[in-house]
């Protein structure tokens, strides 16, 4: 297991770096940051020191005096919400991640989908729902129908990913819930078993500077080095996906008159990050194939009209499919 999981096995942990470059502005921040941010806010500058753990808990540490320059959390809404008490300034967005399932590598439960979670006598470890990692994984489970079947084979939730990352790396359990970025950094003890795409949350990540901070330029100018393209280009190396993906286009729909539960083919452009399809407004199954090409199965409600495809950028439609009964 490596020095990442190491650390992260407490709620919170400190790395310590080294002094900084005189020539960097953000040296000797102290950075608190979700612990998903473990690995890769080292990666781009070991000067800092940086405090790990849940989001929650660390706003909660801030709002009770802790000394904190910047907060970095896997959500939105705790930046925003201390920017609205007055602890922070205005939340700055700086990347994005999905929800996986992770297993042991030899996968001795025979987990091949989200699906066989549900399987008696499957063991499966959690963040808790006050955890941002833990409440993307409700979200999910609700969207798939599954929340209460998977639910009732949760035997632990933690108070980070990480912890649920190092339960499953030793065994402890049959499959967790974590971000992609947790399995990217270290895939060599851990099998992937993707969640659907048309399930995804819209994981969206949130800095700000804390108002009390005695380095306000140094916070500002760190909150611009992680918005420049070389630092969002490691983030995307860690796993974590682009802060806006091109908007999507749609060249061709077959075929143009189906039926419930048929498949479709969507062909067109920057179609890999999509996060929802749907048909007249009703949600459908899809699958990625590539950036030009998804597959979709037609929903039991589907409607005659508008077919929507849509990324966190923005949507495309095509103006009509037929549904015939």
């Amino acid at each position: 297991m490596r020095f990442r999981f190491a650390l992260a096995a407490a709620a919170a942990c400190l790395v310590l770096a080294g002094a900084a470059s005189a020539a960097s502005r953000d040296a000797g921040l102290t950075i608190f940051a979700g612990s998903s941010l473990t690995q890769v806010l080292p990666d781009l500058d070991s000067g800092n020191t940086y405090s790990f753990g849940s989001t929650g808990t660390l706003a909660t540490q801030i709002q009770n005096g802790a000394p904190a320059d910047v907060l970095m959390g896997a959500n939105t809404t705790t930046c925003a919400s201390l920017y609205a008490s007055g602890v922070a300034g205005k939340p700055v967005d700086f990347t994005r991640n999905t929800l996986e399932v992770v297993v042991p590598k030899s996968n001795p439960a025979g987990i091949r989908s989200v699906y066989d979670l549900t399987k008696p006598g499957i063991e499966i470890d959690v963040a808790a729902p006050s955890v941002p990692v833990g409440s993307y994984t409700v979200q999910v489970l609700n969207q798939m129908g599954l929340n209460a079947a998977v639910q009732a084979n949760v035997v632990s939730q933690e108070t980070s990913d990480a912890n649920v990352v190092s339960k499953v790396v030793l065994g402890q359990v049959d499959a967790g819930f974590v971000y992609l970025s947790d399995y990217v950094i270290d895939p060599k003890d851990l099998t992937l078993i993707s969640v659907p795409a048309w399930a995804q949350p819209k994981i969206t990540y949130s800095m700000c500077v804390i108002a009390r901070s005695a380095n306000q330029a140094g916070a500002q100018a760190w909150m611009q080095k992680v918005l420049s393209p070389a630092a969002q280009a490691v983030f995307v190396r860690d796993g974590f996906l682009p802060l806006t993906a091109p908007v999507p286009s749609i060249s061709k729909v077959t075929p143009a008159k189906t039926r419930a539960g048929a498949t479709v083919t969507i062909s067109g452009t920057n179609l890999r990050g999509t996060t929802s399809v749907t048909f007249h407004g009703v949600p459908a199954k899809f699958k990625v194939i590539s950036p030009a090409k998804l597959t979709l199965t037609v929903p039991a409600k589907a409607k005659t009209g508008s077919l929507t495809v849509t990324n966190p950028s923005g949507t495309a439609t095509w103006k009509t499919i037929t549904i015939v009964r």
